[in-house]
């Protein structure tokens, strides 16, 4: 009898997933880390994986990035860090009720959102139209940049050294040609195969969290309206549902009523979708899952009302003139900082000058290993890294003469 079976000592790996389904990924069968390391004690290799998300500093960073509203628009609204732990929240409830990995899908949700821009999705486009004749750019491959290259938490590699199931879900969208270049990480996109289910389960928490939390604090901002809100079937259906079970609730308590209503409505179809989906597919692993078409679903009408919903958030919150005014003062931000830097890299701070310098050195010695390439995309790693009050507090610094 070992020491685990007699009580002594730390569960192996195997003995931590072994309620896991079949096709589950599993530490034990990782395909592994870019850099070998000895495999952890007391927690299995994914639980290794969110730990040490939630300890980098671009997981900090997310406090203060947002996106919809601003970082200085209020306290109360959405930040990439809360819709990050909402993300996890939902993942791990469909996983556990699927019996997959709750760890690995944790993991994915944290990280997901690691290389966005300050300024939400005005950000990103700002960046990806200045950095449009140097490859673009797209916030899922910065995300993989920052867990691979840009942290620098351990002496023996940059990055943190991910397992591979883990940087596979946070790499959701890829191009062709992005994809040949990431060798077998981008393996699935040139060849149409599926990630994990515990990948794409973050994927589909990520909508089911941004689509219901937009709603909340679009209602909290007065961008949208209850009258407006009952042209939705999703929403009415669960605001009237609401006001039956509690007469006379109103303001905040009746509109939380009604968001988890649906909330749990999205999760609940989700589990039942796809375990009928598994039950039909029958898949005896997970390079059956890899092979099969996407398994983590929801039922028709239920995808219909999602997909309205969403329709609605783009025409009325996303289109809103208040949000269109602040993205374009947030897109003339971070195109007068890239700018700046681009044509003096100079003012730089002391850090990226050094990798600039590395990067120079690395050009033009054909025996160095490919690392950071062009001045533009280390100039893209520091601004994506920005919080919003830090990319507000940086242009003012380069552009505002202060009198004081």
């Amino acid at each position: 009898m070992s020491e685990t079976e007699a009580g002594f000592g730390a569960p192996s790996q195997g003995a931590l997933e072994a309620h896991l389904a079949p096709y589950a990924a599993r530490s034990s069968t990782s395909r592994g880390r870019r850099y070998a390391e000895t495999p952890p004690a007391a927690r299995t290799e994914f639980q290794r994986d969110r730990d040490r998300i939630v300890h980098s500093t671009a997981f900090r960073r997310l406090e203060y990035k947002t996106q919809v509203f601003v970082n200085h628009e209020g306290d109360l609204f959405r930040t990439r860090l809360t819709h990050s732990l909402e993300v996890a929240q939902i993942a791990r409830s469909v996983a556990r009720n699927l019996r997959l990995n709750e760890d690995l899908v944790e993991a994915i949700s944290l990280a997901h959102d690691l290389g966005h821009t300050p300024f939400g999705h005005a950000g990103q486009d700002a960046l990806h139209e200045c950095m449009r004749d140097q490859g673009g750019f797209e916030h899922n491959l910065q995300s993989l940049a920052v867990v691979d290259q840009l942290e620098e938490h351990y002496g023996a590699f940059d990055g943190l050294n991910l397992c591979f199931e883990t940087r596979e879900g946070i790499l959701k969208h890829c191009s062709r040609e992005n994809a040949r270049k990431l060798g077998e990480l981008g393996e699935r996109f040139l060849a149409g195969r599926q990630p994990s289910l515990e990948a794409q389960i973050a994927n589909v928490a990520d909508e089911i969290a941004y689509n219901n939390h937009d709603v909340d604090d679009g209602l909290r901002s007065g961008l949208l309206t209850l009258e407006q809100m009952s042209e939705v079937s999703l929403w009415h259906t669960h605001f009237d549902a609401a006001r039956a079970e509690f007469p006379g609730i109103e303001g905040r308590r009746l509109i939380h009523e009604t968001i988890r209503r649906i909330i749990n409505t999205l999760i609940v179809d989700l589990i039942e979708t796809t375990s009928r989906n598994l039950a039909r597919v029958k898949p005896a692993s997970i390079e059956d899952v890899r092979s099969a078409p996407l398994l983590v679903a929801h039922s028709d009408e239920v995808a219909a009302q999602a997909a309205a919903l969403k329709r609605f958030l783009f025409k009325n919150l996303y289109r809103h003139y208040r949000v269109m005014r602040m993205a374009n003062k947030a897109k003339r931000v971070v195109t007068g900082l890239f700018d700046a830097f681009t044509d003096d890299p100079r003012l730089l701070p002391p850090a990226y000058q050094a990798r600039l310098a590395v990067a120079e050195e690395s050009a033009n010695d054909a025996a160095a290993p490919c690392h950071e390439s062009t001045q533009a995309r280390l100039i893209a790693h520091y601004i994506a890294g920005m919080t919003d009050r830090y990319a507000l507090k940086e242009y003012q610094r380069l552009f505002v003469i202060d009198n004081n």
